[in-house]
């Protein structure tokens, strides 16, 4: 990653990209190297210039958010990180863009601290999530469980699974070191060792594969 943490901005109003760009490019350490107003172009922009961090609107022409999300994760090597960013948390749509491998989503309304500071954070793979906001998507939206959880929640040890509840609940590693009474290192172990046998290339979908198989209930809070 260059010193600089570069932006593609995906959304179909103008407007927003516009304001998004004044806010990201008055910071020393952001920038924004380029726009796409519908999906389809977001994939071909991002393609080119390989950014850091994509913040993608969900609703948009040609391809949405969500299409566009898969195809970038499914064809770069080494992607970059999706934010989603949304008029409505509760929307169908944040939840799909997040199962198709959003680092996190973002609302329209936020401030624009709140707005370079999830930039900073998945930039530096960080985790975006709202517990809470995430228990409310699974709860409406959740379509895919099956009968049969999949085989990796077997393979998770007993220590795992609290480390994923704990994860599941929004807390840092530095949270779950000192809930477990672990040392720091031991605590990032462990998170690690989650995300490689739920096959989550972050956190948050770690977070997502907990609920899709049935390891979380959709309304539990994750907290033991």
């Amino acid at each position: 990653m260059s010193t600089r943490v570069r932006v593609v901005l995906a959304d179909d109003e103008r407007m927003v990209r516009t304001a998004l760009r004044v806010i990201l490019d008055a910071e020393p350490d952001l920038e924004v190297v380029g726009e796409a107003a519908n999906g389809a172009r977001a994939v071909s922009v991002v393609r080119e210039l390989r950014p850091d961090v994509v913040l993608m609107d969900v609703r948009m022409p040609e391809i949405d958010g969500i299409r566009a999300t898969e195809q970038i994760l499914g064809s770069l090597a080494d992607p970059p990180r999706i934010v989603v960013v949304t008029t409505f948390e509760n929307d169908s749509y944040v939840y799909d863009a997040l199962v198709a491998g959003a680092a996190g989503f973002l609302l329209k309304r936020a401030a624009a601290e709140d707005l370079v500071q999830a930039v900073r954070l998945v930039a530096r793979s960080d985790t975006l999530l709202f517990p809470a906001a995430v228990r409310t998507l699974a709860a409406e939206h959740l379509t895919r469980r099956g009968t049969t959880p999949p085989p990796w929640v077997a393979r998770l040890t007993e220590r795992e699974a609290e480390v994923l509840r704990l994860m599941t609940a929004g807390l840092t590693n530095a949270e779950i070191a000192e809930r477990l009474a672990v040392g720091p290192a031991t605590a990032k172990t462990h998170v690690a060792a989650v995300l490689a046998k739920t096959g989550a290339r972050d956190r948050t979908q770690a977070v997502i594969a907990a609920y899709e198989s049935g390891f979380i209930a959709p309304g539990d809070s994750g907290r033991p």
